[in-house]
C-alpha cells in the first residue's frame, strides 16, 4: 500500500515525480534521499533522516489513502541502518489524527536490517496515511517500507489483492497474456537503464533487490509483481501461462539491437522456456526451485513481440524463431501482427508468420462498437489451415452495456471460426485514480472492485465454453438490420494541423459524378491545431487533391473527410502517432475505429496529397504513390447472434445467442441427439444502452439465472430485447 517505498520515483517516470512524492514530514526532522550506501544497487535511494523526539514521516498511498478494516491484520515492514544507538518508533496508520493501527520497534546498528510488525486495524478507514513517528531522537536511514494486508489472494504473504485476483479466478479464464501491451518493448535497449524494455530476468528474485523502472504508461515499477508472481498466478487460477518478450526492438523509436547482438535476447527467451519447463538440475530450473516452485509450469506458449510496427522487428524475428523451434520443438511461437485489424503492419505480420511457420499471430484492435457491427464476419475468409489467430487484445470503446452487447455479438462469430484459436479482452484492470483510457474490465480503488458489463460477458462465455463445436441451423431468423441508410461519405471537408506549422496551396476538388471542379482557397496552418474548412461535399464520388508543406513542428495533418460534427466523420491521418502512420480513421459518436494503416514519416519538404471517395471506399495517394485504399463499412444487426458446442467432461450442450435488437425474439429450440431434461438459463438483460456499472452501483447489470425443463429435446424461449442468454442444456435426477 506504500507509495513509492524506496524512493526512487523520478521524473523520467512522469514529469511531476520526484523522489520524497508520496512523502511527508512533521514535527522537528530534518530528511534527505542519499544514495552512498544503498540497501541494493538495483535500488540505489534511501531516505536518511535526523529527528527531534515526536518528529515524524508519513506516507499518502494511492488513490484516497490506506486502506484498512476494523479487525483485519496487517504487516509492515521496512530495512533500517545507521543508527548511532537505539531509536524507538510508532508506526501507525491514521485519519486525521485519529489511530486506525498501531504497533511499535526499536531500531539499532549501522548495517541495514529487516524489521517486522502484526498490526490489527482498530477501526476502518480508506483515507489513512502511514506515520512513522521517532518516539526517542536520533538518526537513521530508512528503504523498502512496506504496508500489506495479511488477508491476501489464497493467504500468501506479500500476495495479490484479493477481490482484484478473485474477480480473475471466478471467471475460469483459459489463459492469461502477460505482462500486457506496450509495455514489453517501449524502452531502451540497455538492460540495465532505468527506462529500459521490459526484461523478465531483473523481475525475479527478492522485491527489495529488484529494480523500479518507468512504465511507459507514465507511472512507476517496483516490479514486486514479477514473472515468477505471474506464473504462479496462472497456475493458481487454472490459466495456461501466456508471456511476452520483447524483440530487440522498439517500435515507438525506431530503433533495434543490431542483429550481431540479437544472441541475449534470443537467450532471454530460451532462459525463460527453462525457467518455466526445466528439471531442478538445469540452470533456471533449479532458479525456480530455489524461489520456491521445484515443479514445472508446464509452459505451452511464448509470444515475440507487441504491436510491432516497421521492418526492424520483422529482420530480428527469425531468429528468435529458429532457436525457439530448434530447442524446444513442443512450445507454439506468438508472432504479431499490429495495433490494427488491417494496414501495412498487420499485412507484414501475417507474411513473416506464415514465412516463418509460426503457430499464432497476435492481432490487436481496438474500435467503435459499431466497426465491430459492421466486422461480424472479419475471420471468415481466413485459412484455418495456416497459423491461428490469437487475438491478444480486442475492446469496443466504452464500458456500457451496449460496449458489452455487441462484444457478445462478436465472440459468438470468433468462437464459430475455426481460424481463431484464443482470444482475451483487454485492457485487463485499471485504477479509477490513474486512467490513460477507456474500456477496462475491472475498475478498482483501493479497497473495491468494479466488475463492468464487459467482465460479465467475458466470464460467461468463459464458464460456457465446450469442448467441441456443434452444427445449428437456423430458420427465419436471417434478417440483417441496417442502423443507417447514408450509402455514401458526404459531408465537410475540412483540415488542421497536427502540432505543426505549414502551408497548404493549390487546393482543387473535383465531382467525378458530375464533372465539376473547384479551386479553394490556401491555408496557413499553425499550431493551435485549428480546423480549416474547405467545402461541403455531397456527391458520392469526389476527388480532393493539394500540396502541403510542414515548416515546424514533428507530425501532419489531420484531413477530415465526410464531417457531420467533430464526432462524427473520417479522418486521413498524415503523420499521426508519433510522426509514424498514414492511417484512415472513421470516427462514430465520437469512438475511432483505423480502417488503413500505413507507415509513414512526414518531413519538412513538399507533398502533392490526394483522396478520393467512391461510395464508402477512399483512396489517398502521396506524391502519386496510393497509401490507403479502405472501405467504411455500415454497421448493421444481425436479427440473432448464436454459437453452440457441447463439453463432452459434462455432457452439456452449450447454446449462447444475443439479441441486439430492441424486441423481443420467441424461438422454438429444438436439439438432436441425446435426450435432455433441462436447461440452465443464465441472462445479463434489462439494463439501458448506455448504463453502468460503479463504485456507486457495481451491480447494476449483473447475469440472472434460472432452471427450466425441457420435454423431448423441444422447449420455446423469449430473447428479451438487447441480452444475452447462455442455454445450459443436461439433465437433472
Amino acid at each position: 500500500m506504500v507509495q513509492n517505498r524506496s524512493f526512487e520515483y523520478c521524473e523520467m517516470d512522469r514529469k511531476e515525480y520526484h523522489a520524497l512524492t508520496a512523502w511527508e514530514k512533521t514535527g522537528a526532522i530534518e530528511w534527505e534521499v542519499r544514495t552512498g550506501q544503498p540497501l541494493h544497487t538495483g535500488k540505489p535511494h534511501y531516505l536518511h533522516v535526523k529527528s527531534q523526539p515526536g518528529g515524524a514521516v508519513c506516507n499518502t498511498g494511492y488513490n484516497t489513502g490506506f486502506f484498512v478494516e476494523n479487525g483485519k491484520d496487517y504487516d509492515f515492514s521496512m530495512y533500517a541502518g545507521g543508527v548511532g544507538g537505539s531509536i524507538n518508533m510508532r508506526v501507525t496508520v491514521e485519519e486525521e489524527g485519529a489511530v486506525c493501527a498501531e504497533g511499535k520497534l526499536a531500531v539499532s546498528g549501522r548495517e541495514w536490517k529487516k524489521y517486522e510488525l502484526e498490526m490489527k486495524a482498530s477501526q476502518t478507514t480508506t483515507r489513512g496515511r502511514l506515520v512513522l513517528t521517532f518516539e526517542t531522537g536520533g538518526m537513521c536511514d530508512l528503504d523498502m517500507i512496506s504496508f500489506f494486508p495479511q488477508d491476501t489472494f489464497l493467504g500468501k504473504k506479500g500476495g495479490l489483492r484479493k477481490d482484484i485476483a478473485e474477480a480473475l479466478q471466478e471467471m475460469h479464464p483459459k489463459f492469461m497474456r502477460f505482462p500486457g501491451g506496450c509495455l514489453v518493448h517501449d524502452g531502451s535497449l540497455n538492460d540495465h537503464d532505468r527506462n529500459s524494455m521490459y526484461r523478465w530476468k531483473r523481475t525475479i528474485g527478492k522485491v527489495e533487490e529488484r529494480p523500479t523502472w518507468r512504465s511507459n504508461w507514465g507511472y512507476n515499477q517496483s516490479l514486486g509483481l514479477g514473472y515468477y508472481e505471474y506464473f504462479c498466478f496462472c497456475e493458481e487460477i487454472g490459466a495456461e501461462p501466456v508471456p511476452v518478450l520483447p524483440g530487440g526492438f522498439n517500435p515507438h523509436k525506431g530503433v533495434g539491437v543490431p542483429l550481431e547482438e540479437i544472441g541475449e535476447w534470443v537467450n532471454d527467451a530460451l532462459d525463460l522456456i527453462e525457467f518455466a519447463n526445466g528439471g531442478s538440475d538445469t540452470v533456471w530450473g533449479k532458479i525456480r526451485k530455489d524461489l520456491g516452485h521445484e515443479a514445472p509450469f508446464c509452459l505451452k506458449y511464448i509470444g515475440i513481440g507487441n504491436e510491432e510496427v516497421g521492418d526492424g522487428f520483422f529482420e530480428r524475428y527469425p531468429y528468435f524463431h529458429k532457436a525457439i523451434r530448434e530447442k524446444y520443438p513442443e512450445i507454439q511461437i506468438i508472432n504479431t501482427a499490429g495495433p490494427f485489424a488491417s494496414g501495412e503492419s498487420y499485412e507484414a505480420g501475417w507474411r513473416s508468420a506464415k514465412k516463418y511457420g509460426s503457430d499464432l499471430v497476435d492481432e490487436h484492435y481496438y474500435s467503435a462498437p459499431e466497426w465491430f457491427l459492421a466486422n461480424m464476419h472479419h475471420y471468415e475468409d481466413y485459412d484455418e489451415n495456416g497459423p491461428k489467430v490469437f487475438l491478444g487484445e480486442y475492446a469496443s470503446w466504452g464500458n456500457t452495456y451496449y460496449n458489452a452487447l455487441v462484444e457478445a455479438a462478436y465472440m459468438t462469430h470468433l468462437e464459430r471460426s475455426k481460424a481463431v484459436a484464443m482470444a482475451c479482452y483487454a485492457p485487463m484492470l485499471c485504477n479509477v485514480d490513474y486512467v490513460n483510457w477507456k474500456p477496462d474490465m475491472l475498475w478498482f480503488n483501493n479497497h473495491m472492485v468494479v466488475k463492468t458489463p464487459n467482465y460479465y460477458v467475458q466470464k460467461l462465455f468463459m464458464q460456457n465454453q465446450g469442448t467441441d463445436a456443434v452444427a445449428f441451423e437456423t430458420r427465419n431468423l436471417d434478417e440483417v438490420i441496417p442502423l443507417t441508410d447514408e450509402k455514401g461519405i458526404t459531408g465537410r471537408f475540412a483540415v488542421a494541423g497536427n502540432d505543426i506549422e505549414g502551408r497548404i496551396w493549390e487546393v482543387r476538388a473535383a465531382d467525378l459524378d458530375t464533372g465539376e471542379n473547384w479551386e479553394l482557397h490556401d491555408v496557413r496552418i499553425d499550431e493551435d491545431n485549428l480546423e480549416h474548412l474547405f467545402m461541403d461535399i455531397r456527391s458520392s464520388h469526389y476527388k480532393v487533391s493539394f500540396r502541403f508543406q510542414r515548416t515546424a513542428g514533428r507530425k501532419g495533418l489531420k484531413i477530415y473527410i465526410g464531417e457531420k460534427d467533430e464526432k462524427n466523420r473520417l479522418v486521413w491521418e498524415f503523420g499521426g502517432w508519433d510522426n509514424w502512420d498514414c492511417n484512415l480513421t472513421s470516427c462514430y459518436a465520437g469512438r475511432n475505429s483505423t480502417i488503413s494503416q500505413r507507415l509513414f514519416h512526414v518531413e519538412d519538404t513538399e507533398y502533392f496529397l490526394e483522396l478520393e471517395v467512391e461510395d464508402r471506399r477512399i483512396r489517398t495517394w502521396v506524391n502519386g504513390i496510393l497509401y490507403n485504399d479502405a472501405v467504411d463499412r455500415l454497421p448493421e444487426l444481425e436479427e440473432l447472434y448464436v454459437t453452440a458446442s457441447v463439453d463432452r467432461n459434462s455432457g452439456r450442450t452449450i447454446l449462447k445467442a444475443v439479441n441486439l435488437t430492441g424486441e423481443a425474439k420467441e424461438v422454438q429450440l429444438i436439439l438432436d441427439g441425446a435426450v435432455k431434461n433441462s436447461v440452465t438459463v443464465t441472462c445479463l438483460k434489462g439494463c439501458g444502452l448506455d448504463e453502468t456499472n460503479s463504485f456507486e452501483n457495481p451491480d447494476n447489470t449483473t447475469p440472472q439465472t434460472e432452471h427450466i425443463s425441457v420435454d423431448k429435446n423441444e422447449m420455446s424461449y423469449v430473447f428479451a430485447p438487447h441480452s444475452v442468454t447462455i442455454l445450459s442444456f443436461g439433465n437433472v435426477g
